[in-house]
């Protein structure tokens, strides 16, 4: 669509036909979808669904990422202009992406939370399209991840993150964002082998055999070396990408729920995130936004171009 056709379109968030191509609507106007993407609950046709889960029943400290959703699509309105720099190609001109909308959940029956989320990741997948979830806090990749491992068997993740993540809880009832992915190690969805947390700064008892890269590391060996040592670990294996904002240093991304300082810049992340282009990226997410903790919108900005990040690491292997 050229520019002088802007003036013809009226919210491309409900009127667009085409799922495919970039978006030339007014940043400041019009129902905030996800990169001005179509919103439907119609999968027919749709390449890759993003989808917002916005729940934040699980944090160990401030609460604020159930509002994570509604502030990267806002953020990511910004976006859809040009084709993403660096990448060498348009993925909303060759694919067709959709938002899929937020999962609907009752929020005063947590116990049924993970449940629904599984089978709403379940959908989108039986249904033939890929997945980018949009936080909530870190507990939801649980859920999803249980949903693709069922598609893909045993997963590879690679994990952006100041934190492991692996506090030992044998209770796999509990819900709780500082033990998913020590559950989902135990649980089998994942294999720690051929998976790799990058960022790490927090301390660490036992990393049930999962590699891992700390943000020391990144600062002093590059984010090319990085991307390397990531690529080697997942091999061709069915990998899911995801990205706990709070990877980044609070300079970067303040509003989150656990900022820890010494974290990657944003510069640092993008590059690692190109550098990853041509593994086999079957799913992803960016969770932990907390909006409250940020007025100035920086973190949600970062988000929405992590986010971007996904979809073309996505897109990559299926061009």
């Amino acid at each position: 669509m050229a520019l002088e056709d802007a003036k013809t379109q009226v919210d491309q968030a409900f009127s667009r036909d085409d799922l495919r191509g970039l978006s030339y609507e007014n940043a400041f106007g019009g129902a905030t979808s996800f990169l001005r993407r179509k919103y439907t609950k119609d999968l027919a046709g749709v390449d890759l669904a993003v989808t917002g889960v916005p729940f934040d029943q699980a944090v160990t400290n401030r609460t604020g990422a159930r509002l994570g959703p509604r502030a990267i699509r806002e953020a990511s309105t910004l976006q859809p202009y040009d084709p993403p720099y660096g990448w060498g190609f348009d993925p909303l001109g060759e694919f067709a992406i959709a938002d899929y909308g937020d999962l609907a959940f009752d929020y005063a029956k947590v116990v049924d939370f993970p449940a629904a989320l599984q089978a709403h990741a379940a959908g989108i997948l039986n249904a033939g399209a890929g997945m980018i979830t949009l936080g909530g806090d870190h507990f939801i990749t649980l859920p999803i991840l249980k949903a693709h491992a069922e598609k893909y068997g045993p997963l590879s993740v690679i994990q952006f993150d100041a934190h492991s993540d692996l506090w030992a809880d044998d209770d796999m009832e509990r819900i709780d964002h500082g033990t998913f992915m020590y559950k989902a190690v135990k649980l089998g969805v994942v294999d720690p082998k051929r998976s790799v947390q990058i960022g790490i700064r927090t301390e660490c008892d036992d990393y049930c055999g999962m590699n891992y890269i700390d943000a020391r590391s990144v600062h002093e060996e590059g984010p090319a070396a990085i991307a390397r040592r990531a690529r080697a670990i997942v091999g061709d294996s069915p990998t899911y990408v995801t990205f706990d904002i709070d990877g980044l240093d609070p300079a970067y991304a303040p509003g989150t729920g656990t900022p820890v300082w010494g974290g990657l810049s944003s510069g640092q992340a993008a590059s690692i995130l190109r550098d990853l282009a041509g593994i086999n990226m079957v799913g992803g997410d960016v969770v932990e936004v907390s909006p409250p903790f940020d007025p100035a919108g920086i973190t949600a900005v970062a988000g929405a171009h992590v986010a971007m990040e996904l979809i073309c690491l996505w897109g990559w292997t299926r061009r």
